[in-house]
């Protein structure tokens, strides 16, 4: 969702479901789209529409419709299946990306070859 670089619109008034949130050296202005999609066909089942600044792990037992096996994810959701509203749900698989600083540590001991 593209967001304005500014915190107030054109009537010089803030939104209160707006706010400001920072990824690396860049901030932005707005709301984000939490979405759930069905592997198999693609389509979209779960939509959640939250302040830029909540955290992507905090919406994903939202995003859930019950009958999947496999949650996958960006590194927004590390350490999801350890959330306590993860656990109530039945045994699930999580395909979740590394943080890029914890691939970045992966790279630097291989290029030194340390254990």
């Amino acid at each position: 969702i593209a967001a304005p670089s500014s915190t107030k619109n054109k009537q010089g008034e803030r939104d209160p479901d707006m706010h400001q949130t920072k990824k690396g050296n860049q901030y932005s202005f707005g709301m984000k789209a939490h979405i759930g999609v069905d592997d198999e066909s693609g389509l979209v089942h779960h939509v959640e529409c939250t302040a830029a600044n909540v955290a992507d792990i905090t919406q994903a037992h939202k995003l859930l419709h019950g009958k999947e096996d496999t949650v996958c994810g960006d590194s927004g959701y590390t350490g999801l299946e350890k959330r306590e509203e993860m656990k109530r749900k039945r045994k699930l698989r999580y395909l979740i990306a590394e943080k890029p600083s914890k691939l970045k540590q992966i790279k630097n001991k291989r290029e030194l070859k340390l254990p």
